[in-house]
C-alpha cells in the first residue's frame, strides 16, 4: 500500500508569484503573517510578495526572524507574532528554513497542546491541520513547499529532529523561479545537491514503489541536466531546477530517505553546516555503502544522470558510473570533496549516534549501525 500526500494546488513558472493574492483572496483569507529571514528583506527578495498583497490591498504583518538551520525558539516567537499580529493565514518566504518555522508556527496555533516543540519530533499525533501556508520557495533545494517533513534544532541538547506530519503541507505552493534568480551560486549549488540527495535517496530507499520511482527518476535527470546552468545563473538552468526540486519532494516527502540525511542533520547542528553541502559531501560515500542493497537502480540513475551505454555495463560498471557522476556534478558546483574542514574527530562518536537516532535512518536500503556509520564518517575525513 502506497500513499501520496501532495498540495492541494500548485503553481509553477517564471511570474507565477501573482497567485499568491489570487490564492488569498479566493479562500477569503483576512491578514498574513509573512514568514521570512533578514537577508531575503535586506535583498528585496520578500518584498517581491509583499508588493504582490499590498497591490491587491491585503493586510499582512513580517517576522523575519528565521534562522538557517531555525530554532525552537525562533518557532515560538514565530506563534507569539503570529497571535500579536491577529493573522489568520501564513506566506511562506524563503528556503527550508522560512517554511520549517511556518510549518512548526502553524501546526502549533491549531495544536496548542504541542507548544513545547519539542513533541512535534518524529510523527507527532496532532489532530488539526496547520494554519492554512502559501508557501513560495526561494531556493531550489529543500522542497519543503511539497513535504510533509520539517526540521528544528534543539540549541540546549545540539541536535536537529525531523517532524513528519500530514497536517502541516502548505495548501498551496507557488514556485516562480524569478524567486529563486538572486541565489548566490554557493547556495544553489548547496540547494540542488540537496534536491538530487532526495531523489537518489527517495529512489532507493525502502519504502520506494512505482508512482514515487517516476518522481524521482524524472528529478534526477532534470536536475543533472539544469544544475550547472542554475550556478551559471542561466535561465533555463534557473527554470529546470525550480521544477526538479519540487518532483523530488513529491517523491520523497511520501517514502522518506536514508541515511545521507541521517548524517547530514547533525552537521547541522553541532557545526551549522548548511544542509546541502553536508548532503552532497556524503551522498557518493553512501551511494557506495548502499550499492549491494540496490539491485538494478544504480543502472537507472546512471541513465537518469546522462551516462552514455549503461545497457551495456555490468552490474559493478553502472553502480560506479553513477556514483562516479554524482560525483562530478558535485565537483563541477564547487562542493568539498570531503568533511576535513568541517568534522572534529573528537566529535564522531556524538555525532554518529546521533545519525543513528535520526527519523531518515530506518528507510535507508541497507541496515546499518552506530559503528558502520563512524566508519562512513572517518572515511569522509
Amino acid at each position: 500500500m502506497g500513499r501520496i500526500v501532495l498540495n492541494e494546488t500548485s503553481y509553477h513558472g517564471a511570474g507565477c508569484v501573482v497567485e499568491v493574492a489570487n490564492e488569498a483572496k479566493a479562500r477569503g483569507f483576512k491578514k498574513a503573517l509573512v514568514v521570512t529571514d533578514k537577508d531575503l528583506v535586506k535583498f528585496g527578495v520578500t518584498a517581491k510578495v509583499t508588493d504582490v498583497l499590498e497591490k491587491a490591498g491585503l493586510a499582512y504583518e513580517v517576522f523575519d526572524d528565521c534562522k538557517a538551520n531555525p530554532t525552537i525558539e525562533n518557532v515560538l516567537d514565530g506563534v507569539e507574532a503570529f497571535k500579536k499580529a491577529d493573522a489568520d493565514y501564513i506566506v511562506a518566504v524563503g528556503g527550508g528554513s522560512s517554511m520549517d518555522t511556518a510549518k512548526a508556527i502553524g501546526i502549533i496555533i491549531k495544536n496548542p497542546e504541542f507548544a513545547d516543540v519539542r513533541s512535534l519530533e518524529g510523527v507527532a499525533p496532532t489532530k488539526n491541520k496547520c494554519v492554512d501556508i502559501i508557501a513560495v520557495p526561494t531556493t531550489a533545494g529543500t522542497a519543503a513547499e511539497v513535504t510533509i517533513n520539517y526540521v528544528i534544532t534543539d540549541v540546549e541538547k545540539n541536535r536537529k529532529f525531523v517532524c513528519v506530519d500530514v497536517h502541516d503541507i502548505p495548501v498551496v505552493a507557488v514556485v516562480d523561479s524569478d524567486m529563486m534568480s538572486s541565489m548566490p551560486a554557493g547556495l544553489t549549488a548547496a540547494t540542488g545537491m540537496d534536491a538530487l540527495t532526495h531523489a537518489i535517496e527517495g529512489y532507493i530507499t525502502k519504502a520506494a514503489w512505482e508512482m514515487t520511482d517516476m518522481f524521482h527518476i524524472k528529478a534526477i535527470e532534470i536536475i543533472a541536466k539544469s544544475l550547472r546552468g542554475a550556478v551559471a545563473n542561466t535561465k533555463e538552468g534557473r527554470e529546470g531546477m525550480a521544477l526538479g526540486q519540487y518532483i523530488a519532494g513529491m517523491g520523497f516527502s511520501n517514502v522518506g530517505l536514508g541515511i545521507v540525511h541521517s548524517m547530514a542533520h547533525p552537521l547541522g547542528a553541532v557545526y551549522d553546516t548548511p544542509h546541502g553541502v553536508a548532503n552532497a559531501i556524503i551522498l557518493p560515500t553512501v551511494m557506495e555503502y548502499n550499492a549491494p542493497e540496490t539491485g538494478e537502480k544504480y543502472r537507472e540513475i546512471a541513465r537518469a544522470m546522462g551516462v552514455e551505454g549503461v545497457d551495456s555495463m555490468s552490474v559493478d560498471e553502472y553502480r560506479k558510473a553513477a556514483i562516479d557522476a554524482v560525483k562530478k556534478l558535485s565537483a563541477d558546483v564547487g562542493i568539498p570533496a570531503d568533511l576535513k574542514a568541517i568534522v572534529k574527530e573528537e566529535d564522531i562518536d556524538f555525532l554518529a549516534q546521533s545519525a543513528f537516532d535520526d527519523a531518515c535512518r530506518p528507510g535507508n536500503p541497507r541496515d546499518t549501525s552506530v559503528e558502520e556509520i563512524k566508519a562512513l564518517y572517518k572515511s569522509l575525513m
